[in-house]
């Protein structure tokens, strides 16, 4: 059973800066493809971003894609979500997920961090 554990939310004026960590455990973190994503009040979860295990990366959008940039160190079972220059629509809960086979359902799911940016 894989855990996954998210931080790094937190409250941020526009413009600002966060970094989202994501501990895996439980699980042999180089063989899972690794995603973020976030679900906005009122709005559905929205995939963010995915680093595959074979090293292939994926955003969404290209609102996202000049912004945030999604990483992992695979030594440390850790994948990071760098998000500059964040708009208050980037307001949302964030998300970390798991899949060994990307493409299909993600399997695994962190509990959220919470990121909020004001206006």
């Amino acid at each position: 059973q894989v855990q996954l554990v998210e931080s790094g939310g937190g409250l941020v004026q526009a413009g600002g800066s966060l970094r989202l960590s994501c501990a895996a455990s439980g699980g042999t973190f180089s063989s899972f493809s690794m995603g973020w994503f976030r679900q906005a009040p009122g709005k559905e979860r929205e995939f963010v971003a995915a680093f595959t295990w074979k090293g292939s990366i994926t955003y969404n959008g290209d609102s996202v894609k000049c912004r945030f940039t999604i990483s992992r160190d695979n030594a440390k079972n850790m994948v990071y979500l760098q998000m500059n220059s964040l708009k208050p629509e980037d307001t949302a809960v964030y998300y970390c997920a798991a899949t060994k086979l990307y493409g299909s359902k993600w399997d695994y799911w962190g509990q959220g961090t919470q990121v909020t940016v004001s206006s």
